[in-house]
């Protein structure tokens, strides 16, 4: 469950600009507030159900968003060639061939 509300919040930070209004804010008080439906659902004076049917399309919206524009993948790929390349710069005697593959794999994800 944690690693599945992580990835809603990545999610939503990348495509919420891509959201109605009120789709982002059952989100981000389900999400990032951590309402629960009810509390929602009391808030805009709707069902639960309502609520629940909302933020599971929505849901299904940013994963549509992400296969299409791999705006979270390519994140996360960019924090590994990073992280990947300060290990190397942490050598000794860090190799410039391998920096210069990595740097040339940061610029493909652009």
């Amino acid at each position: 469950m944690l690693e599945k509300t992580t990835r809603m919040n990545y999610l939503y930070d990348f495509y919420q600009s891509l959201l109605t209004p009120k789709q982002s804010s059952y989100m981000s008080l389900y999400y990032l507030e951590d309402y629960s439906l009810g509390e929602i659902a009391e808030e805009y004076n709707i069902s639960r159900q309502a609520v629940y049917d909302n933020i599971k399309r929505t849901e299904a919206m940013l994963e549509e968003y992400e296969e299409k524009l791999l705006l979270l993948q390519k994140f996360q790929d960019r924090c590994k060639l990073l992280a990947d390349i300060k290990e190397m710069l942490a050598e000794e005697t860090p190799s410039k061939q391998a920096l210069y593959e990595a740097v040339a794999e940061v610029e493909k994800l652009d």
